[in-house]
């Protein structure tokens, strides 16, 4: 496995995703997840559908790069919550001036200077391509950190055993698997058929969260 695939999977990078809870925060807040099962329901709810799309757009973007502006139209079209439009936004511009510094070029210049940012599955397909990764690599990272980083913040928002999260993890490997192959398949698509499936709730649960004064995370 190439050394840049592992830069972009581990959490570590600075990408600013370790801010951000994929919804998990209010989730937890509202009593919807409470334990290591419930938090499996998250995580699989929020891959098939949320962790869908976004794989898609990744595996675009990273194999034609220069639509960066269609796909980020398609994209916003598939995201209703202002509040997950800017969070994925700031996401994406933090993604870019790490990946200024660590793949620069001139995709990834454009992309940290697009007018108002990049949707972060857009902004990861673009550094995936400068980084020399294929489009189903680029679209294995993205479905990973749909569930890796829920499941990183559960640990810190219920107290849950690390390892038995990590072995949920492990659990939901082949899953993962799965839906970057579908993603990586509607890539070689026109942008305008990639997946738009929904998460309402994840929708809604956003909405809640940027009104609250006191959160842990920024979404």
């Amino acid at each position: 496995m190439k050394t840049q695939l592992l830069i972009l999977a581990d959490g570590r990078f600075p990408s600013g995703g370790h801010a951000h809870s994929g919804g998990l925060e209010a989730a937890v807040v509202r009593h919807r997840v409470q334990d290591l099962d419930g938090l499996r329901a998250f995580l699989v709810g929020r891959l098939h559908t949320t962790g869908l799309v976004g794989a898609a757009f990744t595996a675009a973007a990273c194999a034609r790069p220069d639509t960066m502006d269609e796909l980020e139209d398609e994209l916003d079209a598939r995201t209703p919550s202002p509040a997950l439009r800017l969070a994925s936004r700031r996401q994406g511009r933090s993604l870019c001036r790490a990946a200024a510094v660590v793949w620069p070029g001139p995709h990834v210049t454009r992309a940290g200077t697009h007018r108002g940012g990049l949707h972060q599955p857009v902004a990861l397909g673009v550094v995936a391509h400068a980084a020399g990764c294929t489009p189903a690599e680029g679209a294995w990272v993205s479905a990973y950190h749909a569930v890796s980083g829920p499941a990183s913040a559960a640990v810190r928002l219920l107290g849950l055993d690390p390892y038995q999260v990590h072995g949920l993890l492990a659990e939901l490997g082949e899953q993962c698997d799965d839906v970057a192959g579908q993603a990586t398949e509607a890539a070689r698509g026109p942008a305008a058929d990639l997946p738009a499936a929904s998460s309402p709730l994840l929708d809604v649960s956003a909405e809640d969260h940027a009104s609250w004064e006191v959160r842990l995370f920024a979404s």
